[in-house]
């Protein structure tokens, strides 16, 4: 027994190791599908400021979110439009000028009043004014003009300057002040009064308002902060960018804050998807190492569901980025049928989860989607129940559709952020999905039963049919092994139902459970009649434990001919374990002169394995109960209940449930079952009395 429990636990740990390995690698390849999108979208720089758009960006979801850029833009603008902050005029300045100006022409008039002087030596003198130089025309002018010309000239001069200098001049617009000065001399002039006005007072305009730096900066900064951050709004399914648009700086902020391109450095989505990979594979892993369903001692069935996982990942990470309604189209929820149909409710549920997960991990929209595939395949998988009928999937998508409808109704509707058309879309789109993926999930589980034998409920209806060619070559050729098959199908199949286990999949392996008889039905004693001799009399122990043990193996042969599920064949090498037949073998001890020494047991043992689940046990235990109450034919139901413990003590000495994790109140519940339905299956029956008279003795009447 320790032996034997020492070798289970080391398979145990070999095949943990297997499994291990496997969901390490599938965590690697899912990290790769979620990260390198972003790399190749850095690589292939498929948007940069300038560039001319390829397509058309559209939101994905509602959102807003504060423009810097646009922000940036309005203060700046707003701080463009104030002025420049100047000083008052400053009236010294003005008045020192107007004062300059009049001792200027007082010292004309001195000048030009000089009665011992020349007209040239006026001139002369004039020139040589400091404060003032006169051209020579305007020179010759003044000394030409009569008084009262002079006189006039002088007051519309000192007129003109006052008014100027009444006004701000500034250093910047000195020239646009001199230019206007003519159009502004009186037109009572005559033109060369004017010239002369003209340049008498261009001489002392000067500045008399100066720049203040400090108001100007604190003006413009109040104008800035006077500017509201500028808040950016776009709804599902609005275009971003155009087809054919220069992509500009504020085109390039919304694609990054939408999610519709990603920063520079995709390091840090790199720590975020290792981060929600690592404490998936955790899960799964801690998942399938405490539950052990039946699926997860085999690695085929594990490799299936580690490629359909990839399938369906990279599948959404390549159609969802970008995209408004179509999210909403994906059939994601195929997966969790697919698995429950295949591998039952526990691995389309668990897988699912992580699957909703990462398939929206990252993305503008994550919290929503996240919640829509997984309420969508959690409820398309509670619905689908044991999916015996193709009926069960319609079910199936009406209920996965219906979750999608809701959660659209509560993160759009409920928030007021749609509108009724852009609602209906996505309501349609939801129901897409559930018939969509319904139908994925009812042909795929097809194709995987079909071409790569595994189990599925609507299979195993199919092959369970009287009809089917198997079990017609079953019952042409063994009509009494496949009578024993219908009854230890009974009894496994009640037991199954009280134990809470596949009672489909536990009937149809119960009668498949033997078919390996009818390829040489007349070695085994319920196909031969009373009154025909025992094949196995006139051959060698050895020789007779081998035909009857190779209707495991001949079984396995029909079952890859007829193209049966995989589970059937488990049920076929499981139903006799690593048992021997012992009456073969003691009948080679009695010929060895009771040496046991002298005989080979193990040429007398099947080759096994020992069930691995527990609906293969319960067929082991269902079968032998059947042959040894078949051949006690117990009349009570003491001596009965005796048969079936006797049954169940012989497997468990025989250490042939020790990979089934069957518990002491599972086996009182089996013997419990079996004593019933024996019970009626070998009832006393009443001896009827003939029609016919009985024969008389000759001569008499």
């Amino acid at each position: 027994m320790k032996k034997l429990l020492l070798a289970s636990y080391g398979k145990f740990a070999r095949h943990d190791v297997l499994a291990s390995v496997l969901l390490a690698l599938t965590c690697l390849v899912a990290l790769g599908v979620l990260v390198l999108p972003v790399y190749l979208e850095q690589a292939n720089a498929t948007l940069v400021l300038g560039q001319v758009a390829e397509q058309d960006y559209q939101a994905t979801a509602d959102q807003e979110y504060i423009s810097e850029i646009r922000t940036t833009q309005a203060r700046d603008a707003a701080e463009r439009a104030v002025s420049a902050v100047y000083s008052a005029p400053d009236l010294a300045i003005s008045r020192r000028q107007v004062s300059r100006l009049r001792n200027v022409l007082d010292l004309i008039t001195t000048i030009r009043d000089n009665p011992a002087a020349t007209n040239e030596q006026k001139i002369g003198e004039l020139a040589g004014v400091s404060d003032i130089t006169l051209s020579p025309e305007s020179q010759t002018r003044v000394m030409a003009m009569s008084n009262s010309r002079w006189s006039s000239t002088q007051q519309d001069a000192i007129r003109l300057l006052e008014a100027l200098m009444r006004a701000s001049v500034r250093e910047e617009n000195m020239d646009t002040l001199l230019a206007s000065i003519p159009s502004l001399v009186s037109f009572t002039l005559t033109e060369e009064q004017s010239l002369v006005v003209t340049e008498l007072v261009s001489a002392f305009i000067v500045p008399n308002s100066f720049y203040n730096e400090e108001a100007t900066l604190a003006a413009r900064q109040q104008a800035r902060q006077a500017i509201e951050p500028f808040t950016q709004t776009y709804v599902a399914g609005e275009i971003v960018v155009r087809r054919g648009k220069v992509i500009s700086d504020v085109d390039m902020e919304a694609l990054e804050q939408l999610g519709i391109i990603r920063p520079a450095d995709p390091a840090f989505y790199m720590v975020g998807f290792a981060a929600i990979v690592a404490v998936s594979g955790v899960f799964v892993g801690v998942y399938f190492h405490r539950r052990r369903p039946a699926y997860y001692n085999d690695g085929r069935s594990l490799l299936l569901i580690a490629l359909l996982f990839i399938v369906f990942l990279a599948a959404a990470r390549i159609i969802i980025p970008e995209r408004a309604v179509i999210p909403y189209v994906y059939p994601l929820p195929a997966f969790a049928i697919l698995l429950a149909t295949l591998f039952g409710s526990g691995a389309g549920m668990i897988l699912s989860l992580v699957l909703s997960i990462l398939a929206a991990f990252g993305l503008p929209n994550a919290l929503d989607l996240t919640v829509y595939y997984l309420l969508s395949s959690l409820l398309g998988v509670l619905s689908l129940g044991k999916a015996h009928r193709v009926s069960s999937f319609l079910w199936s998508a009406i209920a996965s559709a219906t979750a999608g409808m809701t959660v659209i109704t509560a993160y759009r509707v409920a928030q007021g952020n749609i509108d009724a058309l852009g609602y209906a879309t996505l309501l349609g789109a939801s129901l897409l999905n559930g018939i969509a993926s319904a139908s994925i999930a009812l042909l795929l589980q097809h194709l995987f039963a079909e071409f790569l034998g595994l189990t599925t409920a609507l299979r195993l209806l199919e092959i369970s049919r009287p009809d089917s060619p198997l079990l017609q070559y079953f019952l042409r050729n063994a009509p009494g092994t496949y009578q024993h098959s219908l009854m230890v199908a009974n009894l496994a199949e009640q037991a199954a139902e009280k134990l809470g286990l596949d009672t489909l999949l536990v009937r149809v392996g119960a009668l498949y459970h033997d078919v390996g008889k009818a390829t040489n039905p007349s070695f085994f004693i319920e196909n031969q009649l009373a009154e025909n001799l025992n094949p196995h009399h006139d051959l060698p122990p050895e020789e007779a434990s081998a035909n009857v043990i190779r209707h495991v193996t001949d079984g396995v042969r029909l079952a890859k001919k007829f193209r049966l599920p995989r589970r059937m064949i488990d049920f076929m090498l499981e139903h006799h374990g690593t048992m021997m037949t012992r009456y073969y073998y003691h009948m080679a001890v009695q010929n060895a002169g009771g040496d046991p020494s002298k005989v080979d047991a193990e040429k007398f043992r099947y080759p096994g394995p020992r069930p691995r689940s527990r609906e293969t046990a319960l067929l082991m235990l269902a079968d032998n109960i059947e042959a040894r109450a078949r051949s006690e034919r117990p009349r009570t139901e003491e001596e009965l209940r005796a048969v079936v413990q006797k049954g169940v003590d012989f497997c468990l000495q025989e250490s042939q449930l020790a990979e089934t994790r069957f518990t002491f109140k599972d086996l009182t519940i089996i013997s419990d079952v079996f004593v019933t339905t024996l019970q009626g299956l070998y009832h006393p029956r009443i001896r009827y009395p003939s029609s016919e008279p009985p024969l008389q003795p000759e001569g008499k009447p």
